[in-house]
Formats: structure tokens, C-alpha cells, sequence
């Protein structure tokens, strides 16, 4: 028997992003031969076999705090005895799980959707392989397209008070402030905020646009309160979870014209159509393809990959599985995937508009690694993205 662990949002705000989650998960079992115990969030799998070993799936939730995600970790591997763990979804979830992996060199650990660039970037754990890029390299593009192409000098940001929103602020921030914008002031709220009146009215009115960098049910209440107040219209630029396919239809009529950047993107290509298709015929109440369920589409994907490569050997201490994940080049619904020396994912990044609903492809970033094209000891040599930094107001 081979138990892979799902490690998912299904609690909190970020609920509705966890299903998602598992349905590009799920899409990848599916591919692989198995059949779904139902279309529920916690539904299992049946009739999947690798190497004459039936496999099994284990679903744990979090609500997108490190304790939940430690927590659904612990019962995922000390208690169920997976032998793979698939997830997080969230930033720090991500970096709380990464330093788990390291007591527990039996298990393989495959993100899920989780963005923090230090997961892999400094100190990786051995057995964490990350198959998706991180928040950082999600904003590959925007910043120069929003001073260049849009001509933006003034743009204050507001993001959820941890790391994935800093990686995302300050991926967009570094190339901004390098062609000439301005940041007079980054603004940082409390996951699950409700009440943003306070915030939004410390921004300034002279801005040119506000960079998003809220998720799920946070960035609803931000976009309609913002249009209840004085800056009602303001142009919006989109983190990679902002205007993600889970939330657009939220969005409405808002979403409209918004220029973000991220991972995924729609694409006219045969892997995008078929895993689409795929998705819809599956779930038939999904939303179109979006980050979250792309990821763990991808990052299941690479595990069973990875296991039909070693013919589901496990009994060597998972030395020739990551060998496998290690090497592994993948065609995926969004480009191609290779890792680097600390299994990170090297990937395209995409600019996009939401147009008619969904997202339109503006620009291709190809080939995007973790330190943005930069000499790696040099990059890591700069403060780490967090609150303050980077700085130009």
C-alpha cells in the first residue's frame, strides 16, 4: 500500500481555494486511473495501483495558519502513516512544514500551493521538492508593466500581514521601483479581515492604483467596501491570488480590466485544453482553471509521475523516488516545469487581463527561476522580503 497525504485549506478563509485544491489534485489521480469515492472535498479515491501497490489518499484540512497546517501534518504522517504528503496551500503553512520535513527524512514531502520563497530558497529541507514557483515569482512581469505600459508612478499596496503576501509585494515592488514608481505606503491586515474602513481610508488620494495582494473571502470584502468609499473605482492591480479563477466570478463586473500576474494563465495549448476539459467534466460546479487547482494538479501530478518512474519503490528510504523527483521535467497545463538545485520549480510566469470573466494572456515570462534572473548568492545575500522591505516611498 502506498498512502499519499492531501494537505488542503478546507476551513477558514481560505475554504473555498482548499476545494479547488483538491479538484486539481483529484484531476491528476483521475489521470492516472483512479476512480473518485465521490466529488466531496474529503471523498477518496479507489482502483489506483503503482507497481502492484494500491494507493491510497488521505485527506487532512488546515485553515491556512502553520499551527492547522502542523497539526493536520502530524495526524497526516504520525498518526496515518503516509509516505507522501501533498501540501500546503498557504505561505507560512509552507515554511512551518518545511522545517517538519526535516525530523522526518521517511517521508516525502511535495508542495501544494504554498508561496513563501524561503520554503526552498534558504536553508530547503532534503525531502521538500516544490513543483509550483513561489509568490515572488508569481509577479514576474507586473511591475514593469505597470510603470512602462501604464504609465503608474504612485501605487500603494495591501496584503495579508505574512509571507506569501510579502513575496508578493515585494516581487511586484522590485522591478516598479526600478523603472521609477513610487510606494508611499504598504498597508498589511490580519488574514480574515472584515472591516478594511480603516484601512482604506489611510490611502491616498492622489494614488494611481492599488496592488492587491488579498486572497479568498478577503479580497471580496476589500474590492466592495473600497467602492463604498471615496476611492470607489480606483484601479486595481491583481496579486496572483487576487483575480484567481476561484474568486473572479466574486469579483464580478470589478474584476473586470484587472492586470495581475501569476502561474496560470489560459492557454491554447493541448495539455491546458485537456486538463480543462478534464476538470470540468470531473466537477462539473468548478470554476475555470485557476492557481490553486493547477498547482496541486501539477504537484500531484510530478508524485505519481515520480512513483510510476521507480515503480513505486519506497522501501529504500525513498532514495530512488526523490532521485525521481529531482530530475523530473514536466509538460504541464501551463508551460513546462524543471527544479533547480534546491527543488524549486523553474517555470514561465504569465501577465494577464480578465476580460469577459476570465483571464486573457497579455505576456509570457519564460523560464522564470527563484532569484528573479539574479546571481543566486547575490540575491540571497538581500534582506528577505517582509514588512519593510523592499522600500521606495
Amino acid at each position: 500500500m502506498i498512502k499519499i497525504g492531501l494537505l488542503s485549506t478546507l476551513d477558514g478563509a481560505y475554504a473555498a481555494l482548499g476545494q479547488s485544491a483538491n479538484q486539481g489534485a483529484k484531476v491528476a489521480l483521475v489521470n492516472a486511473g483512479a476512480t473518485l469515492d465521490g466529488t466531496g472535498d474529503r471523498d477518496g479515491i479507489t482502483g489506483l495501483s503503482i507497481g502492484g501497490q494500491d494507493v491510497e489518499l488521505v485527506i487532512e484540512s488546515s485553515d491556512a495558519t502553520p499551527d492547522a497546517a502542523l497539526a493536520a501534518t502530524r495526524q497526516l504522517v504520525e498518526k496515518d502513516a503516509v509516505d507522501i504528503l501533498v501540501g500546503p496551500l498557504s505561505g507560512d503553512e509552507g515554511l512551518a512544514v518545511k522545517e517538519y520535513a526535516r525530523q522526518h527524512p521517511e517521508v516525502t514531502f511535495v508542495n501544494g500551493t504554498s508561496g513563501a520563497q524561503d520554503t526552498t530558497l534558504r536553508d530547503p529541507a532534503p525531502n521538500f521538492f516544490r513543483f509550483t514557483t513561489d509568490g515572488a515569482q508569481w509577479m514576474a512581469g507586473l511591475g514593469a508593466y505597470a510603470a512602462d505600459d501604464l504609465g503608474y508612478d504612485k501605487v500603494v499596496t495591501i496584503g495579508e500581514d505574512y509571507s506569501f503576501p510579502y513575496d508578493q509585494v515585494g516581487g511586484f515592488m522590485a522591478p516598479f521601483c526600478a523603472d521609477g514608481g513610487t510606494v508611499p505606503d504598504k498597508i498589511w491586515v490580519p488574514l480574515g479581515t472584515k472591516d478594511f474602513s480603516s484601512y482604506i481610508a489611510t490611502i491616498p488620494s492622489d494614488v494611481d492604483a492599488l496592488f492587491v495582494a488579498l486572497g479568498g473571502a478577503d479580497v471580496l470584502n476589500f474590492t466592495k467596501q473600497l467602492d463604498e468609499s471615496p476611492l470607489a473605482g480606483t484601479p486595481i492591480l491583481g496579486g496572483s491570488i487576487s483575480v484567481d479563477g476561484s474568486v473572479i466570478e466574486g469579483l464580478g463586473d470589478r474584476a473586470e480590466g484587472i492586470i495581475s500576474a501569476g502561474p496560470v494563465a489560459a492557454l491554447d495549448t493541448p495539455e491546458y485544453r485537456a486538463y480543462a476539459d478534464t476538470l470540468a467534466a470531473t466537477f462539473p460546479d468548478a470554476p475555470p482553471p485557476g492557481l490553486f487547482d493547477v498547482g496541486y494538479y501539477i504537484e500531484m501530478t510530478a508524485t505519481l509521475d515520480a512513483l510510476d518512474e521507480v515503480e513505486g519503490v519506497l522501501d529504500d528510504g525513498h532514495e530512488a523516488l526523490n532521485a525521481a523527483l529531482t530530475s523530473l521535467q514536466l509538460e504541464t497545463p501551463v508551460g513546462p516545469v524543471e527544479l533547480d538545485e534546491n527543488r524549486q520549480a523553474i517555470a514561465n510566469n504569465y501577465l494577464f487581463e480578465v476580460r469577459g470573466g476570465s483571464s486573457e494572456l497579455i505576456e509570457t515570462v519564460p523560464e522564470v527561476n527563484q532569484t528573479l534572473g539574479l546571481d543566486r548568492d547575490e540575491y540571497i545575500a538581500q534582506p528577505a522580503n517582509d514588512r519593510d522591505n523592499p522600500s521606495c516611498p
